[in-house]
């Protein structure tokens, strides 16, 4: 999972409660699903538009009112960069976060500038995360795309480059590549929170818990409020079988959090792993 963004502040709490049912709420192993990764995502452009249509003709008459809405606020708007925005945030609240970020990679084509296509690369990288199986090679193919642009006209953006090496990492067909970006970046920037999260997620994806584990306490200690990590590294022991660590990290957890409602969730965790 990656970092908590600046921009989901306002819905932290809940997105936190989430992540801890999803992290606790089965421990049954899944098969890999890698369907959707085992290729390339062939034509992406004409892929991308695809499933923007087919996120378009899912809408209900409602959702299709408030997006038509705000396009015609955003055409007599004084401040268009807002009223565009505002476009994409629906369309995450929709939860169809691809169309808000093709409609950024729009964006990114008509004025390329770095900021654009950063924004337009992290859109498609989060909406990684809805995609399904059968989509998630296409959308990380567009992340690719729009965090090479980044990287054309800044070499030097460091998360950037970490976002494009997970991206190689987590799907596409080319795993060493990506490989081979995140171990250029810890040469020069070995405490760079960032990276070592993804090295500690891909870690613990691949079942190296003591690898995990030397990861996440790493970023906790470049960091140590970065309070998710204590999550991560409570369940690595767990899967480790060392539950005194597991409990250890909950509780630190826990200490941290103001939310009532999680702090529930995580205590009722803890006493089924003291059971």
């Amino acid at each position: 999972m990656k970092s908590v963004n600046k921009t989901q502040l306002a819905v932290l709490a809940g997105s936190l409660l989430l992540f801890v049912l999803l992290l606790f709420a089965d421990k049954t192993p899944k098969k890999e699903e890698t369907s959707g990764m085992s290729g390339h995502a062939g034509n992406s452009e004409g892929n991308i538009s695809a499933l923007v249509e087919g996120a378009k003709n899912a809408l209900t008459n409602e959702q299709k009112a408030k997006i038509e809405k705000l396009e015609e606020a955003q055409k007599t708007s004084t401040d268009k960069k807002i009223a565009f925005e505002n476009i994409v945030r629906q369309w995450d609240t929709l939860q169809h976060p691809i169309v808000g970020a093709f409609l950024l990679e729009q964006s990114a084509i008509a004025s390329p500038t770095e900021a654009n296509w950063n924004d337009a690369a992290n859109h498609y990288y989060k909406a990684t995360r809805f995609a399904k199986e059968a989509e998630k090679a296409i959308v990380y193919a567009k992340a690719i795309e729009c965090y090479q642009k980044v990287l054309e006209l800044n070499p030097k953006n460091i998360d950037a480059k970490i976002n494009l090496g997970a991206c190689y990492v987590e799907g596409s067909a080319e795993p060493m590549k990506g490989i081979t970006l995140l171990r250029e970046v810890e040469k020069t920037d070995s405490n760079n929170v960032n990276l070592q999260l993804n090295f500690a997620l891909f870690s613990k994806k691949s079942g190296q818990w003591d690898k995990a584990i030397a990861r996440f306490e790493k970023v906790l200690k470049i960091q140590p409020d970065y309070i998710e990590a204590y999550v991560q590294l409570a369940d690595a022991y767990e899967q480790k079988g060392d539950k005194a660590k597991a409990i250890e990290n909950l509780e630190k957890y826990a200490s941290m959090v103001n939310d009532e409602t999680i702090k529930t969730e995580v205590q009722n965790y803890i006493n089924k792993l003291k059971n």
